[in-house]
């Protein structure tokens, strides 16, 4: 197959290839890689692809993904890169009288003006004689020379390889501008930023015909990003205050509904319900394609499921106030209790194995412990299949996004998946939010 580049944004780059994966199966795009051969502090990646036409539609919806590059060549000097670029020149022949531009980029060197310059006009031997269009040309090339790892107070002096090739197809990080949620009406103090939102809704294969369904809706930032990919998405909340606006740092707007409002996806947004997820009130069997969600795990907000602390007494709720009983009040909060954060794992994998399609995918985020994890605390499920693990550290801890598929019928009840869990050392998530605030968060305040 045809080799390409895909220029890849240097941000989150533990979760890079598991996007540019599922944007794979997204599209039906067979792309092939070396693993083994990535490195993972340079943003550049070669692959293959059938055509220049599959790798436009590969990267079209790309977040982590800057451009794709068909191949022309590369080495280690510009000479080696030039040998192999006339190696064909029937391709370059082809741009011969067409509009171009070049690109000139680096990574882990700052290059010049006039550096960019000479690298351009040393390709003139390509014999380009159409205009030079910087908007819109017919044609645009790419030059990028890679130093290594960034940030280093003496750069290398030579680039370690020079790629150069054509531009083919770019990707959509112009979203996390228009999500930004600095420009959101409505906002919480759990609400997920823009750009990792977007990256959830690719690894949920989010599209137009499926069914997405968030658990833990809060302000509904899943919902928005889902349904801007042509799902339909629908959530659910154990506190409504958080759905209808009652909860979030900018008060006066009609909560979530104003949100749908600002990007034009009410269409798409099915509904936000109210009830504890471990009581819902869905049909049995499959029902959804996917389910996304970031599980409350105590940091700025614990979750909570309906009970009562033990010892507690229902007289509360019983109370009449203006000849309305206190529990058909429009602001009514049902007592809870805390739910702990391995408990919450569980049941959403229970869920996920029950409630998804075969084929649909549980993307989620797990808090862990650093200095405890382990591959094996990654809660596991007779019937999904772990498809990516991607970190993002925060010193003592991190988060992981966790993304799993749905292989067959649910092969476990929710007892035997207790059981086999109770059987397990306690994963580097179980009590997470009292190993947070017993000493990370002391230490923070140090």
């Amino acid at each position: 197959m045809p080799k390409f580049i895909v220029y890849l944004a240097q941000y989150h780059q533990d979760f890079r290839l598991a996007e540019l994966d599922s944007l794979a199966r997204l599209e039906g795009v067979a792309i092939a890689y070396d693993r083994a051969g990535v490195v993972e502090d340079s943003p550049l990646l070669e692959v293959e692809v059938g055509s220049a036409e599959e790798a436009a539609r590969l990267v079209r919806r790309g977040i982590l993904v800057r451009s794709i590059v068909e191949y022309w060549g590369s080495g280690a000097t510009y000479d080696e890169v030039f040998a192999e670029v006339k190696q064909r020149p029937e391709r370059w022949a082809e741009y011969a009288q067409k509009s171009f531009k070049f690109t000139v980029d680096s990574f882990g060197r700052t290059l010049s003006q006039d550096d960019k310059v000479a690298v351009i006009e040393s390709f003139s031997f390509l014999g380009f004689q159409g205009p030079i269009r910087m908007r819109d040309p017919e044609a645009e090339f790419f030059v990028c020379e890679d130093y290594g790892e960034s940030g280093r107070s003496q750069p290398n002096k030579r680039p370690r390889r020079i790629w150069f090739g054509r531009v083919v197809g770019r990707g959509s990080r112009d979203l996390i501008d228009v999500f930004d949620v600095k420009k959101r009406r409505y906002l919480g103090n759990t609400t997920m930023d823009a750009e990792l939102s977007l990256v959830m809704a690719n690894q949920a294969l989010a599209r137009t015909g499926s069914l997405v369904y968030d658990p833990f809706v809060g302000t509904g930032s899943f919902l928005l990003t889902c349904a801007h990919f042509g799902a339909c998405t629908v959530g659910s909340d154990i506190d409504g205050r958080q759905i209808r606006g009652t909860a979030g740092f900018r008060r006066g707007v009609d909560g979530i509904q104003a949100n749908l409002a600002q990007y034009r996806v009410a269409d798409r947004v099915l509904d936000t319900v109210v009830f504890d997820v471990c009581r819902n009130p869905w049909r049995p069997g499959p029902l959804f394609d996917a389910i996304v969600t970031d599980p409350p795990y105590g940091v700025r907000a614990g979750a909570k499921r309906l009970g009562r602390k033990a010892g507690a007494l229902p007289e509360r709720s019983l109370r009449v106030v203006d000849g309305v009983a206190n529990h058909l009040r429009a602001d009514y909060y049902p007592p809870t209790v805390p739910y702990e954060m391995s408990d919450v794992i569980r049941d959403l994998l229970d869920l996920a194995a029950e409630k998804l399609v075969v084929g649909g995918r549980l993307v989620y985020w797990l808090p862990t412990v650093a200095d405890e994890y382990e591959p094996e605390d990654v809660p596991g499920h007779p019937a999904l299949r772990l498809v990516a693990n991607s970190e993002q550290p925060f010193g003592a801890w991190s988060r992981r996004l966790i993304t799993m598929e749905k292989i067959g019928p649910a092969a476990a009840t929710a007892a035997d998946s207790r059981l086999a869990a109770s059987a397990s050392p306690a994963p580097a998530h179980q009590n997470f939010r009292d190993k947070y605030f017993a000493s990370f968060g002391r230490a923070a305040a140090e």
